[in-house]
């Protein structure tokens, strides 16, 4: 598919154009979307310290993190978010995920507002970030899938029978009964995928999704994601990674992003084609020029 890049203001630019210094958009054209973002921006106060951290929260929000982007998922696509730490993945994730509100712009899941129809979108999503868990510590495992199940509106049996199916694909079954605060950080990353993919959402949001798992588990999770969720076209799957070998196996088409902006939006092999790189990295490089912070980046992992 070919997307179609234009600024917001001024001279269009050519559609082979990949750089910007401007405010840009990047619109793909599609007539059904699973995901829909159309100008899209988040500011924030400056961070403060001293007394003068008291002030933050009545300071002008200055600071962008997204900077008017705009691009749509199609249903049953993979799309990833690649860019450097900061560059805004994360808070389009959670913004998306209806738990930050944009400055302006609009932000549509499955149909629904994700401002004006929370409640609406996250009916249509699943969603993991490996920052932001949310269990119940002293609940086990189990009884956490099991709320969880029924806040998505599930019967007993389904819910059973896919703890049952989760549990063994993410190897959880002996951790299923025990409570969660006695559970490694690894273990707790398979448990919140396992509760995003719970009520087999339509939409899947995913932030760094094996940052904490192994490399068995990370490969097994890939191999399930591709198989079993996104081969039959029923689920749409938005991801952000720094892992390239997970980028190129995944995602169907790459938003890289960087300062707030998407700077280029396509396939891997008509993003190397366009930049004349030989493989991903290489797009990233050329695009962005920010490999240094980007290798820091995988580097943690």
């Amino acid at each position: 598919m070919e997307c179609k890049t234009s600024r917001v203001y001024g001279k269009l630019p050519s559609r082979s154009q990949l750089f910007s210094t401007g405010r840009q958009a990047i619109s793909c054209g599609v007539s059904e979307t699973a995901i829909r973002v159309d100008a899209l921006e988040k500011y924030f106060p400056p961070t403060r310290s001293g007394w003068r951290a008291f002030l933050q929260p009545f300071e002008k929000p200055t600071i962008a993190a997204l900077a008017g982007i705009s691009f749509e998922v199609r249903p049953g696509e993979a799309v990833a978010l690649l860019g450097a730490n900061g560059a805004g993945k994360s808070t389009l994730l959670r913004i998306l995920a209806t738990l930050l509100l944009p400055t302006r712009g609009f932000a549509q899941i499955a149909g629904h507002d994700a401002a004006l129809d929370p409640r609406g979108v996250r009916r249509q999503l699943g969603y993991h970030a490996g920052s932001d868990l949310g269990f119940y510590a002293r609940l086990t495992a189990r009884a956490n899938l099991e709320f969880f199940g029924r806040l998505n509106h599930l019967s007993n049996r389904t819910i059973t029978e896919r703890i049952a199916r989760l549990g063994e694909q993410f190897r959880l079954k002996e951790a299923l009964d025990r409570q969660v605060r006695t559970l490694s950080s690894g273990t707790i990353q398979r448990l919140s995928l396992a509760r995003a993919l719970l009520h087999q959402p339509p939409v899947l949001l995913l932030d760094e999704p094996t940052r904490s798992l192994d490399a068995i588990g990370a490969a097994e999770f890939r191999r399930f994601l591709k198989t079993d969720i996104l081969a039959g076209g029923d689920t749409s799957l938005l991801f952000a990674s720094h892992t390239l070998l997970e980028v190129e196996l995944l995602a169907d088409r790459i938003l890289v992003m960087d300062a707030g902006r998407i700077v280029a939006c396509d396939t891997l092999n008509i993003l190397k084609r366009n930049t004349g790189a030989s493989s991903l990295e290489d797009v990233f490089l050329r695009l962005t020029g920010r490999g240094s912070n980007f290798h820091d980046a995988e580097s943690r992992e």
